[in-house]
C-alpha cells in the first residue's frame, strides 16, 4: 500500500489536495507532518513513498522552501501536480446559532483572506489566532456553541463541524498549486510538463540564450521562478516549467542543450498536467 504524505494536522488544505490526487482509485495509508522539511524529507529517507507539497500560490507566489529543498536537499522526482481552489468556510459546532457566534479561530492568514466577511457579519466577535486551521475546528468541536472556525471543508468533516457558510473569502481567485514527489519517474500522459531547475554564469545574455533555446525548439514556458542561490550575494538559481515530457524528441534535445551550456542543471521531473476546472464564483 501506497504511503502518501502532506502538511499535516488532518483537516487541512494539504490534505484536501492529497484527497484530490488519490481520488482516481488505490488504496493508500495517509501520513501527517508538522513542517515541509520533514514532510520532504521523509521521502527521500524511505518512510513514505510520495509527499504532496504545495509549490505556488495564485495570490502569494512561489513557496520558497519547497523550491529550496527540490533544488538543493534532495534528489526527488516531481510525479503529478494538483490545483485547488483556496475555500474558506465559516464552520460550527451542530446546533450553533449564526447569532450565538463570538469567537471566531483560524490560521491568521484565513482571517486575513475574509477580512471583508467578518467585518460584515460579524463585526463584534473576538477573532482569535491559532497555529492552524485544523486547530481551530478541533478547538470548535471540543468548546461551547459561541465559536466559530474558519478553514477547509475538509477540517468540518474530520471534526464533524457544521458549514454554515461557504466559500467566505474576499478573493475568488485563490488557487495553490500542489506537486507530488517521490524517488521514482512520473508517467507519461497524453499532456505533460517537465519541470527544471539551472544557473548561468554571470555573463552579460547568460539567461538569454538558455530561454532561447526553448523559442529555437518551438516549446512553451508555463512558469519561471528564481531564487538566490544562497552561495553568493547577486548569484540566482531559475526554476521552469515547461510543456511537453523529456521523451519527447524535442524537449529532450532542448535539454539537453541546456545541461550543456548552464553552470547548474537538474531535471526536476516530467508528469502528467493537471486539468483544473475553474468554476470560481464571487
Amino acid at each position: 500500500m501506497v504511503k502518501i504524505g502532506f502538511l499535516g494536522p488532518k483537516g487541512t488544505f494539504s490534505q484536501e489536495a492529497m484527497l484530490e490526487y488519490v481520488k482516481s482509485g488505490g488504496e493508500f495509508n495517509e501520513c501527517p507532518y508538522n513542517t515541509m522539511p520533514d514532510l520532504i524529507f521523509a521521502v527521500e529517507n524511505d518512510e513514505i513513498d510520495q509527499a504532496i507539497i504545495p509549490i505556488e500560490n495564485s495570490l502569494e507566489g512561489a513557496v520558497s522552501v519547497t523550491l529550496d529543498m527540490l533544488a538543493t536537499d534532495v534528489d526527488l522526482k516531481i510525479v503529478a501536480e494538483v490545483v485547488i481552489a483556496i475555500n474558506q468556510n465559516l464552520m460550527v459546532k451542530k446546533g450553533t446559532k449564526t447569532e450565538d457566534i463570538k469567537f471566531v479561530l483560524s490560521h491568521p492568514q484565513p482571517i486575513g483572506q475574509c477580512r471583508k466577511y467578518l467585518d460584515s457579519k460579524y463585526p463584534g466577535a473576538v477573532i482569535k489566532y491559532l497555529y492552524s486551521t485544523a486547530e481551530a475546528a478541533k478547538e470548535v468541536s471540543l468548546g461551547g456553541k459561541d465559536m466559530a472556525a474558519i478553514g477547509p471543508s475538509t477540517a468540518a468533516e474530520v471534526y464533524g463541524l457544521d458549514i454554515i457558510d461557504r466559500e467566505i473569502q474576499d478573493n475568488y481567485n485563490n488557487l495553490t498549486r500542489f506537486v507530488v514527489v517521490s524517488k521514482k519517474d512520473g508517467k507519461k500522459a497524453l499532456n505533460n510538463k517537465t519541470s527544471i531547475v539551472f544557473s548561468t554564469d554571470n555573463k552579460p545574455g547568460s539567461l538569454y540564450k538558455i530561454l532561447d533555446i526553448f523559442s529555437l525548439w518551438d516549446i512553451n514556458m508555463t512558469r519561471i521562478e528564481s531564487r538566490p542561490a544562497k552561495k553568493q550575494l547577486g548569484k540566482y538559481i531559475f526554476f521552469i516549467d515547461l510543456n511537453g515530457h523529456i521523451e519527447d524528441e524535442d524537449v529532450r534535445d532542448a535539454l539537453t542543450m541546456v545541461k550543456r551550456k548552464t553552470s547548474f542543471y537538474k531535471f526536476l521531473g516530467s508528469y502528467p498536467e493537471y486539468c483544473f476546472k475553474n468554476n470560481l464564483s464571487g
